[in-house]
């Protein structure tokens, strides 16, 4: 994918400065961090060009121009350390020193005014999570595995689901090929008759929860009775897990194999996210899923490191579970 906006070295480097002396921690206390993201908007003390790049960010995705964006060459923290891979996410608490990162998915967030979302059972709350391997997830369907993801929107069992990711390379392995794939969900609408769609429109669907999910709640196991396709063009699948909750419905199991053929005969968009690759996509509106192509040094592939978000698309969006926030915490909800 060709970048909507690459940073140059001087708006990098004032921006990385800006960024790591901010004073507060995202992790102890989120509400302060971005707070502090708020002030160097408002200061303006953020490159014009990224400013301008998310305003159209924000204009294409409104005009439904496309769903998926990409900047490069983003500011990243100077020391980004190698997490223990039996618990990264306590080493990462105790390793990580500064916050450029999470500043960048930040003022990404506030700057197309997309609130982030948390949940109380991932990651402690965190608004900011890793996408990198944990020993204990290997060979999984979740963030934290090592190796490929099917076709699937992020959180599909879990009844609040983001509008929108954000992926950050921080440590991308420069010889193995590891791609992004995204499918628009208009593409998908092609292949699928009308009587299909209103099919797949029905709650008549279910999708177990991710090995990750059960691990931090056990309530989680399967999803309530759920629509494959809502709105105009979203969907809420995960390949090889969503199904149609009655099994002796062969309609509803014929609309499920015209949605998968037509995965295999939609256009895809790739992208294989570099250090300081900004990877923005719709995450209900479409599809997406990791593939490696070409791996020559598993070990080091196993290190590769994104930051992630979640995000409504509006504060609208954000207001509708405004009832299950915790802690008073805008955008952290009971999940």
């Amino acid at each position: 994918m060709k970048a909507i906006y690459t940073f140059s070295e001087t708006d990098r480097a004032s921006l990385s400065d800006s960024l790591t002396f901010l004073g507060a921690n995202p992790y102890t206390d989120y509400e302060k961090f971005r707070d502090a993201i708020g002030n160097l908007i408002a200061d303006e003390r953020v490159p014009a060009g990224f400013v301008d790049a998310c305003r159209r960010i924000k204009q294409q995705r409104d005009d439904k121009v496309t769903y998926a964006h990409v900047v490069s060459n983003c500011p990243l923290d100077v020391d980004r350390p190698v997490f223990d891979q039996a618990n990264p996410v306590d080493d990462k608490y105790l390793q990580k020193q500064t916050f450029v990162g999470e500043g960048v998915l930040e003022l990404l967030a506030q700057l197309t005014a997309t609130p982030l979302l948390s949940y109380a059972t991932r990651n402690n709350g965190d608004f900011f999570h890793d996408v990198y391997a944990d020993n204990r997830y290997s060979g999984t369907q979740t963030q934290k595995t090592d190796w490929e993801l099917y076709w699937h929107n992020d959180r599909t069992a879990h009844p609040v689901r983001a509008d929108y990711l954000a992926l950050l390379g921080m440590r991308c392995p420069t010889d193995d090929l590891v791609y992004t794939k995204y499918v628009d969900g208009r593409e998908l609408l092609k292949f699928i008759s009308a009587e299909n769609q209103e099919l797949l429109r029905e709650k008549a669907f279910v999708t177990p929860y991710d090995e990750l999910s059960r691990a931090s709640n056990r309530k989680q196991q399967v999803s309530d009775l759920h629509t494959l396709l809502e709105n105009e063009h979203s969907f809420r699948y995960y390949d090889t897990r969503t199904m149609p909750a009655d099994p002796s419905s062969a309609a509803h199991y014929e609309a499920l194999r015209q949605f998968r053929d037509a995965l295999a005969k939609s256009r895809e968009q790739y992208h294989r996210i570099q250090e300081g690759d900004l990877l923005v996509i719709a995450n209900q509106d479409g599809l997406h899923s990791r593939q490696m192509v070409d791996i020559q040094h598993f070990e080091t592939t196993r290190l590769r490191w994104l930051l992630k978000t979640y995000a409504f698309r509006d504060d609208a969006a954000a207001d509708v579970h405004g009832d299950i926030w915790l802690d008073g915490v805008r955008g952290r909800v009971l999940d």
